[in-house]
């Protein structure tokens, strides 16, 4: 399993993705979810993924190697819009599965992936896509200023009581470290180390790029406040004032 987050607000856009993968108990290993395509002063192109790996390695390294190709009529590098961009993403899956599923469908096994795609294309506005298994998309909207793809139940929360378009980058950065925490507490499928992005609006450049490790000492502080925090906010609520015979 996997969990990736991608949030689109005012002052920019925010993506992180855990590392964990999972062919059982005693075959766990990392792999990076997140690949970037960028050219200053022209795009910044980000994709997460989460599901079969062979199938979402498939599709990256064929969005790769046509960005590569100085022939290529269409890749992410030279593409117009980012809803092009999400339509070629979901044309390379359908191509994939199409190569891939039949065999993998005859050992039984999940061929499912689904992916985020967000970024700025000179000339156009920032957009946020959820690429789902068969190949189409969603947008998000001012409503709903996040996708989460993975193991998204844990963490989703958080993120719906804080994040809102007007959210600073920074503050949405915390809280979906915070959401990371909660869902690694929860799941042993998501694990470090962490793979983070933060990308100012117009600014077409990344802003900033980190990999979260196990001894990174601001995510630490994040698991032992946070840890701490909820424990004395339980604390102080008042017990229920039922008249039943229990003790307190």
């Amino acid at each position: 399993m996997t969990y990736c987050v991608a949030v689109v607000l005012d002052a920019g856009m925010v993506f992180a993705s855990d590392s964990r993968t999972s062919a059982g108990v005693d075959h766990v290993s990392s792999f990076r979810k997140m690949r970037v395509f960028a050219n200053d002063g022209d795009r910044v192109i980000v994709i997460l993924s989460s599901g079969n790996l062979s199938i979402t390695q498939s599709v990256v390294n064929i969005l790769d190697h046509h960005a590569r190709n100085p022939d290529a009529s269409k890749t992410v590098m030279n593409l117009s819009s980012m809803i092009e961009v999400a339509e070629l993403i979901g044309d390379t899956l359908r191509e994939v599965k199409r190569r891939d599923g039949p065999y993998l469908q005859e050992s039984k096994v999940d061929a499912n992936a689904t992916f985020l795609v967000g970024g700025q294309i000179q000339g156009e506005r920032q957009r946020l896509f959820t690429i789902y298994n068969e190949g189409n998309f969603i947008e998000a909207t001012r409503d709903t200023p996040y996708f989460q793809i993975g193991e998204s139940k844990y963490g989703k929360p958080v993120i719906d009581r804080v994040i809102k378009c007007n959210t600073g980058l920074l503050e949405a950065t915390k809280c979906i470290l915070v959401s990371f925490d909660s869902t690694m507490r929860s799941n042993i499928s998501v694990g470090l180390p962490f793979d983070l992005l933060i990308y100012t609006r117009d600014s077409l450049k990344i802003g900033m790029q980190r990999r979260i490790e196990e001894d990174d000492p601001y995510f630490n502080m994040i698991h032992q406040q946070w840890g701490a925090g909820l424990r004395k906010v339980f604390a102080e609520l008042p017990n229920p004032e039922w008249n039943v015979s229990v003790q307190p």
